[in-house]
């Protein structure tokens, strides 16, 4: 894959902020890197609080006058769509500009990451015409009725393991609902949600609707959460910066929050699963993405009959693993998005041996031919791991499998809920009621069962425990984008 011809694109972003790029008030930059090169891509602004407010007066001014929640729902529709399809006819462009900067394998990404964000535009569009209220028969000769109604201006805080996936879980139910936003990406991954909101303006969405401001969290997020004007919050990241969300939520205007956060996700194999099919789940469960997943499946938890056999599959077939350019075909796993985040990874391997598990491969940084101008970790499998250790309780996001041995249901169970994420889990057996009884035990916002990493636009996604609240995806995202009014009439 050729990258020479987009580079044209790559000169210093502005914000865009009413429909149109917008110098910042400030001057300092932010540089947009290659993590798989280590070489600057272009830069984007460090939005200042004034860059912010400009951005929401521009939102609220769209939410009041109405020219998105009042426009006809069948055009609002017909623009939702509009939007997925456009991100599905430059995907190539937009699979590339994922890989680019965040260092994901350009397959990963035109597989992974561009179609299912066009067709979550195509779910939304159809609820456009569907979010509606009730009649409640209550005492009296009243009539009583609900309507749901837009929740107003959303501030959206995005991270860069799924740049634009996870702008368009935000951005496509908030426009169905009628809200208008202010996108905040990663400052280190903007370039598609860049692309997205080009996109949206495009297929017809008004000036003011959706803008776009980049900076750091303690500038420009802070600003944006702190903001009178900004009626909610939607969030992806780490549960450190969702404590600095929730105090400035209280510390302002108790904006609404929803949360998407971090995950220890437990993978659980029984020994009369198809074990071939389990241990190819259990692999891309964890070196997908090069790990930097919410639901990875770093947990794998493996009946004591099959351990050694099972754990030893996954450790040679690691070893064997192509890591490379994220542009070439064969490479299977990419770089690490940062040398901060390679270090954090390496910080938490140096853990795994410090505390006595036992390192099957990898275990360290890639360093062969051009890979050591980028952030390149070798996938790494660990073995008698207990719960109690740090790399089976801390969320490492990269390429480390944590591998835990149980003896029965009752011990999977403890040991699945043993660490304060609850985000997703699996469960591997051909036993139909150790299947659901599992699936009752685990606390997780999804369980996935002789599967992993099962995802639909249709299906919600989201946490317990302290890997947060409110739902992304499926009907029950609507409920973080909209409020209910309770409306009484007299019949007297």
């Amino acid at each position: 894959m050729d990258a020479a011809w987009i580079k044209k694109d790559f000169k210093p972003y502005q914000l865009f902020i009413d429909g149109k790029w917008t110098a910042p008030s400030g001057t300092v930059s932010i540089p947009v890197m290659n993590p798989a090169t280590g070489e600057q891509l272009t830069t984007v602004p460090d939005a200042n609080a004034e860059d912010v407010d400009r951005a929401v007066r521009a939102a609220r001014r769209a939410f009041e006058i109405g020219v998105w929640r009042k426009m006809d729902v069948s055009k609002r529709e017909r623009i939702i769509w509009r939007i997925g399809e456009l991100i599905e006819k430059n995907k190539e462009e937009l699979a590339l500009l994922e890989s680019l900067n965040n260092g994901k394998t350009y397959g990963e990404a035109l597989r992974g990451d561009i179609p299912p964000t066009a067709d979550i535009f195509y779910y939304y569009a159809g609820w456009a015409r569907k979010i509606y209220g009730e009649t409640i028969p209550v005492d009296g000769n009243f009539l009583n009725y609900t309507l749901r109604e837009p929740v107003g201006v959303v501030g959206m805080v995005t991270a860069w393991n799924y740049p634009m996936l996870l702008a368009g879980w935000k951005v496509a139910p908030a426009l169905a609902a009628g809200c208008t936003m202010v996108l905040k990406p990663s400052e280190m991954t903007p370039l598609t949600t860049f692309k997205l909101a080009e996109y949206c303006q495009e297929a017809g969405v008004p000036d003011g609707v959706v803008n776009v401001v980049t900076g750091y969290g303690p500038t420009a997020g802070d600003a944006l959460a702190r903001h009178m004007d900004v009626d909610k919050i939607a969030f992806t990241g780490s549960v450190r910066t969702a404590r600095e969300l929730l105090k400035a939520s209280g510390e302002s205007n108790l904006k609404r929050l929803s949360l998407e956060l971090g995950g220890k996700s437990p993978n659980i194999v029984f020994p009369d699963a198809d074990l071939e099919r389990a241990a190819k789940s259990a692999f891309w469960g964890i070196y997908a993405n090069k790990g930097e997943v919410c639901s990875a499946g770093s947990r794998l938890l493996v009946h004591e009959d099959i351990y050694d056999e099972f754990v030893g599959t996954l450790a040679e077939r690691a070893s064997k693993m192509k890591i490379g350019d994220p542009l070439d075909p064969a490479s299977e796993m990419g770089s690490q998005i940062s040398e901060t985040q390679m270090k954090r990874i390496l910080t938490y391997i140096d853990s795994g041996r410090a505390e006595g598990a036992s390192l099957l491969t990898g275990g360290e940084r890639d360093l062969e031919g051009d890979k050591g101008k980028g952030f390149y970790v070798k996938p790494t499998v660990f073995a008698n791991v207990t719960p109690q250790m740090k790399i089976a309780q801390d969320e490492i996001f990269g390429p480390v499998l944590a591998a835990l041995k149980f003896r029965d249901v009752e011990e999977a169970a403890e040991i699945a809920n043993s660490t304060i994420y609850g985000l997703v889990s699996a469960v591997w057996t051909r036993d139909i009621a150790t299947a659901h009884r599992l699936a009752q035990q685990i606390k997780a916002g999804s369980v996935w069962i002789n599967a992993y990493n099962c995802f639909d636009s249709s299906s919600p996604f989201g946490g317990y425990k302290q890997s947060g609240f409110g739902r992304e995806m499926g009907p029950h995202a609507l409920e973080s984008y909209t409020q209910v009014k309770s409306v009484w009439v007299a019949l007297d």
